[in-house]
């Protein structure tokens, strides 16, 4: 079905990886990487994390990824961090994206978490104001990251 947002399946790994070349296009093949199999069989069965995704006519055309982290501050609720937040590039401003969002912060919500993050490396106005549009607020915090 189309633009139902739902969490991907086992079997749809290769979806994700392709749709992933939206986001990071200079990003290394992994399709064929040692390990690779086990990998996401782990984080398949990982409770606490969740692909989102919306495919439409058997392609996976947006996602994001959503980690509810067990917190012992805030009366013990855990926050969501959401990363790889991504639209293939022929499907972009239709909601999709936003839908996807959407449906993180609601997981989040009926986990208890007190609050949901997310970063983004885009300096773009544009992008600023989608995550804006999408119910996100900027200035609150800021972010420091150390590349490893």
């Amino acid at each position: 079905m189309s633009g139902i947002v739902r969490q991907i399946a086992l079997s749809e790994l290769s979806k994700l990886l392709d749709l992933y070349q939206h986001l990071h296009p200079d990003d290394p093949d992994v399709s064929q990487k040692e390990g690779l199999n086990k990998l996401w069989n782990e984080i398949h069965n990982e409770p606490n994390l969740y692909f989102l995704v919306i495919e439409e006519n058997g392609i996976v055309v947006a996602s994001c990824t959503l980690v509810i982290i067990k917190n012992l501050t805030r009366n013990l609720r855990p926050y969501g961090l959401i990363e790889n937040v991504v639209t293939h590039s022929d499907f972009r401003k239709r909601g999709l994206g936003t839908k996807v969002l959407h449906e993180a912060i609601k997981i989040a919500q009926e986990n208890n978490c007190y609050k949901v993050m997310l970063l983004t490396g885009s300096k773009k106005e544009e992008t600023l104001r989608y995550y804006e549009k999408a119910g996100f607020q900027r200035g609150i915090k800021n972010g420091f990251i150390v590349n490893l």
